[in-house]
C-alpha cells in the first residue's frame, strides 16, 4: 500500500483533509472517521491518521460532513465536523507524528529502566512543570583511559558512539575534532578554544569593522520569519491563543514530502540529555540564521560549510551547560571563520533565533527541514543528518510548545558583549581608531603644506616686482642724471668765463643712499686760481639761479630699500647751495 500525499487545515467548525491520489480507482474508495481516528482507502493508497496525542479535539459524524473529488488534480477533499465547534487542533502540520501507528503512541516509553524516574519520552515530557535551563554542575572526576570509549558520545541526545572509529578518514572535512570516539567533552572544548584563537585574524576583523558596506547590506535583509513574527505580534492583541500562531507557518509540497519520508521514532532521554537537545537546537539555529542572512536566502556551495562550521555542536560535538556559553561560542566562531566577520551579524542572528523560537515548533521544523536539504545535497555533510538533523526533524514535532516558549525567554534574557568573547576586540578597535586618527592628521597636514607651497611661490613672484620697480627707478634716475648734466653744461657755458671747468654729478653709494654733489674745478695745471675775485663778486645771482635749477630739475624717486632718512639727506643735499671756497 502507498501512503498518499495529504494536507490538513481547519476552521472553527470543520477539519479539512485534502488527499492527493492520482491514478487511483475512485470508483472504489472507503472513508472511516470516529473520535480521533481517520482512515482512507482507495486502491493502491491507504491512509490512517491517529492524532491521539497531537490533536486535543475530536471529530464526529453528525450529517454535516462533506466530500468532493477533483478528477483533473486527483484530489479528494473531505470536511469533518469538530465535536466541539470553535476548538483549535494543534499540530496539524506535523505529518511525521500524525502518521505514527497507534501502538507507538503510548504514554510511556517502550523500554524503561525500573527505578529510573528521570527517564521520560519526549512526547509526554514532565507535564507542565517549569523547565530549569541551568545544568547541575558536578565535580570533575578523572576518567581512566579504558573507560573513555564508554563516555565519548555524540549525536542527537548523545545517543551515538563509535561511528567515526571506522569512518574518520572519510569525514575529516566534516568535523574539526579528531578521534571523537576517544576525546572526552572537556578535551573537545579545550581544543576548540585553542583552534579558534589560532584562527582569529585581527586584520580581517578590522577590515570588516571599518569597511562594513557589505555587512550593512545583509543586515537589511528580511528572512521569511521576520514578516511572520510581525504578524504574530500583531495578532497577540486580538487573540491570546498560542495555537493560532502555527497557522502562520506553511510548508511547501517538497517539505511535506520530506516529512512523509521520515521514520517516526521515540527517544529515551534523561533530563540532562533532554536539556542538551534544547541547547544544541539553539546552537544549530544560530548558525542557520547567520547563513540565511549573509546569503539573503539564496543557497550556494558554501552554505553547508557555513552552518556546520559556525555550530560547535556539529563540528566539535560540543555539549553545553547554559545558554550564555552557546552565544559566546557562536560569536567567537563568527569572528574567526566565515567571509563576513562582524559583531553586528552575531547580534542579528541572536535576535532571529529568538523570533523563530517564539513562532513555535512549526517555524523550527521549517528551518530544520531546510538544513536537512542543504546537508543532503552536500557530500560528505550528509552524515550530520544521520547524527543530528533527521532526529531533530522527528523530535521537534512532538516537543511541547510551552518548552520552546520558555527556551526563547531564557535566550532573550541573555546578553553578549565583545569583551566576553575573549578576543580583545575592544583593544583592537581602540588601537585601530588611534592609528586612523593619526593618519587623518598626517593627511590634513600634508594637504595644508601642499596648499601653502603655491602661495609661497606667488609671494616670491610678488617680492620680485619691487626689484623691477627699483631697476626701472634706477633707469629713471640715470636719465634724470643725463638731463641734469645737460642743464649743468648749459649753465656752465654762461660761467665759462669766470670758471675754467665745472662738473656736476649725481652719486648713489653702495648702501643705496642717493646724494648729489657739485664740483667746481679750474685748470690747476695752468696755475690759475680756482675762483677769481671778480667771480666771487659777480657770481651771487648766477649761483642762486643754479641752485633753483637743481631743485626743480633733480627729482629722485624713493627706491625700494632706501631708508627715509637717506632720501631726506639726498634731497637736502640737492637743495643746498654751492659754496665757493678759495
Amino acid at each position: 500500500m502507498l501512503t498518499p500525499a495529504f494536507d490538513l487545515s481547519q476552521d472553527p467548525d470543520f477539519l479539512t483533509v485534502a488527499i492527493r491520489v492520482p491514478y487511483a480507482r475512485v470508483s472504489e474508495f472507503d472513508v472511516y472517521f470516529k473520535g480521533v481516528d481517520f482512515k482512507f482507502y482507495a486502491k493502491p493508497y491507504f491512509l490512517r491518521r491517529v492524532p491521539a496525542l497531537t490533536l486535543p479535539g475530536r471529530i464526529v459524524e453528525n450529517g454535516r460532513e462533506q466530500g468532493s473529488y477533483d478528477a483533473d488534480k486527483g484530489l479528494f477533499t473531505i470536511q469533518l465536523p469538530k465535536e466541539t465547534p470553535g476548538e483549535h487542533f494543534e499540530g496539524l502540520n506535523m505529518l511525521t507524528a500524525l502518521l505514527a501507528p497507534r501502538k507507538y503512541r503510548t504514554a510511556k516509553p517502550l523500554v524503561e529502566e525500573i527505578g529510573a524516574s528521570e527517564v521520560s519520552e519526549e512526547g509526554v515530557e514532565d507535564g507542565d512543570e517549569e523547565f530549569d535551563w541551568e545544568i547541575e554542575q558536578l565535580p570533575y572526576t578523572e576518567v581512566s583511559e579504558g573507560a573513555l570509549s564508554l563516555h565519548c558520545h555524540y549525536g542527537f541526545g548523545d545517543l551515538r558512539s563509535g561511528v567515526f572509529q571506522r569512518l574518520q578518514d572519510e569525514f575529516n572535512d566534516v568535523i574539526d575534532i579528531k578521534d571523537p570516539d576517544f576525546t572526552p567533552a572537556a578535551e573537545r572544548r579545550q581544543k576548540r578554544l585553542a583552534a579558534e584563537l589560532a584562527k582569529f585574524d585581527p586584520d580581517h576583523y578590522l577590515a570588516d569593522f571599518f569597511e562594513d558596506e557589505a555587512v550593512e547590506q545583509v543586515l537589511k535583509y528580511n528572512p521569511w520569519w521576520t514578516d511572520t513574527h510581525s504578524k504574530m505580534m500583531a495578532s497577540l492583541g486580538k487573540s491570546q491563543e498560542q495555537g493560532n500562531h502555527a497557522a502562520l507557518v506553511s510548508f511547501s509540497e517538497e517539505e511535506k514530502y520530506q516529512l512523509r519520508k521520515f521514520v517516526n521514532k521515540s527517544y529515551l532521554l534523561d533530563k540532562r540529555a533532554h536539556r542538551q537537545v534544547y541547547y544544541s537546537l539553539i546552537d544549530i539555529l544560530l548558525a542557520y540564521c547567520y547563513e540565511t542572512r549573509v546569503t539573503e536566502g539564496e543557497r550556494n556551495v558554501e552554505s553547508a560549510w557555513n552552518i556546520r562550521k559556525l555550530s560547535p555542536t556539529l563540528c566539535w560535538f560540543e555539549t553545553w551547560t547554559n545558554v550564555h556559553e552557546i552565544l559566546v561560542s557562536f560569536g567567537r566562531r563568527v569572528l574567526c571563520y566565515p567571509l563576513y566577520r562582524h559583531f553586528k551579524l552575531v547580534t542579528k542572528a541572536y535576535r532571529d533565533t529568538i523570533k523563530i523560537l517564539q513562532l513555535g515548533k512549526s517555524a523550527v521544523l521549517k528551518c530544520l527541514l531546510d538544513i536537512h536539504k542543504i546537508f543532503q545535497e552536500s557530500d560528505p555533510a550528509y552524515i550530520l543528518n544521520d547524527l543530528y538533523i533527521s532526529d531533530y526533524c522527528v523530535w521537534i514535532q512532538k516537543a511541547k510548545s510551552k518548552k520552546l516558549a520558555a527556551l526563547a525567554e531564557a535566550l532573550k534574557e541573555v546578553s553578549l558583549t565583545k569583551a566576553q568573547l575573549g578576543l580583545e576586540l575592544e583593544e583592537l578597535e581602540a588601537a585601530a581608531l588611534l592609528v586612523q586618527e593619526e593618519e587623518t592628521a598626517l593627511k590634513a597636514a600634508h594637504s595644508i603644506s601642499r596648499q601653502q607651497t603655491p602661495s609661497s611661490s606667488s609671494e616670491a613672484n610678488d617680492a620680485g616686482k619691487p626689484d623691477c620697480t627699483t631697476s626701472s627707478e634706477t633707469e629713471d634716475s640715470e636719465s634724470e642724471q643725463e638731463e641734469l648734466k645737460d642743464s649743468e653744461s648749459q649753465t656752465g657755458s654762461s660761467l665759462r668765463g669766470p670758471f675754467r671747468e665745472e662738473s656736476s654729478a649725481l652719486f648713489i653709494n653702495d648702501s643705496g643712499v642717493c646724494s648729489n654733489s657739485a664740483m667746481l674745478r679750474s685748470d690747476v695745471s695752468q696755475g690759475k686760481p680756482l675762483v677769481s675775485s671778480w667771480a666771487l663778486g659777480g657770481s651771487g645771482p648766477l649761483i642762486e639761479e643754479l641752485g633753483e635749477h637743481l631743485q626743480t630739475a633733480v627729482h629722485i624717486s624713493k627706491a625700494e630699500g632706501c631708508v627715509a632718512g637717506s632720501h631726506g639727506s639726498a634731497q637736502g643735499r640737492g637743495d643746498s647751495t654751492l659754496q665757493m671756497t678759495d
